[in-house]
């Protein structure tokens, strides 16, 4: 489907986030549909249906790969939903301009009594459905790894087709390691220049000494 055709309305706050949207023919733009046929030839049709984008260090464009990869998914059809599981700082319901009193992800692990239909933004473009991380955690660590959490993603597993998770870099913290534990395939993100090789080897030695398959690195530039 042609992005001009698709509810642009809906991606309001940070657009340059959302590129396949806003500049869908840009240079960029080709080289994330590029990234899509990767992902779907050695990820998506082996059966994977989830994958938890992480990155080394901040500033790397994490949240940017993991919204754009959402994005050119469901716009070949894929039934696919963005979760931002950075809950300490994540960024996603402002790219998608979501109501900041919406509960999300942190608020339905923490309390019970939010449901899952609660948190869901569905169709914020045909085939993408996203759910926010909400106001930040404090006990973040133990909200993802908690049995709340890995039940969660098997619900996501039932429900779409594919589901991308977006982490919080692993130089503050290990959520992004819980989140690629539970989902159990990972891809990870670099940023040209800045990111250090050695950060990148680190990171996904841990990501497999967790039981993470990592299916592959990107080289961002944007």
């Amino acid at each position: 489907m042609n992005a001009t055709a698709m509810h642009e309305p809906k991606v309001l706050s940070r657009q340059t986030s959302a590129l396949l949207v806003v500049d869908p023919a840009s240079m960029q733009a080709e080289a994330l549909r590029g990234l899509r046929t990767r992902v779907i030839a050695q990820h998506v049709r082996e059966g994977r249906r989830a994958l938890a984008v992480c990155t080394a260090s901040e500033h790397s464009g994490c949240t940017f790969i993991a919204t754009n990869l959402a994005i050119a998914m469901a716009q070949i059809g894929v039934k696919t939903v963005l979760v931002d599981a950075d809950l300490r700082t994540g960024s996603i319901g402002e790219v998608f301009d979501c109501p900041p009193d919406r509960p999300g992800l942190g608020r339905f692990l923490s309390d019970e009594k939010v449901r899952f239909g609660d948190i869901v933004e569905s169709d914020v473009i045909p085939d993408l459905s996203i759910i926010p991380a909400g106001p930040p955690s404090e006990n973040a660590q133990e909200l993802l790894s908690s049995a709340r959490f890995a039940a969660f993603v098997a619900q996501l597993l039932r429900e779409y087709d594919l589901a991308i998770f977006d982490t919080t870099p692993a130089n503050t913290c290990t959520d992004a390691q819980r989140v690629a534990t539970v989902v159990g395939y990972s891809l990870i993100v670099a940023r040209k220049s800045e990111t250090y090789f050695n950060d990148v080897k680190a990171l996904s030695q841990l990501l497999r000494a967790d039981k993470s398959a990592v299916i592959g690195t990107v080289l961002n530039d944007y």
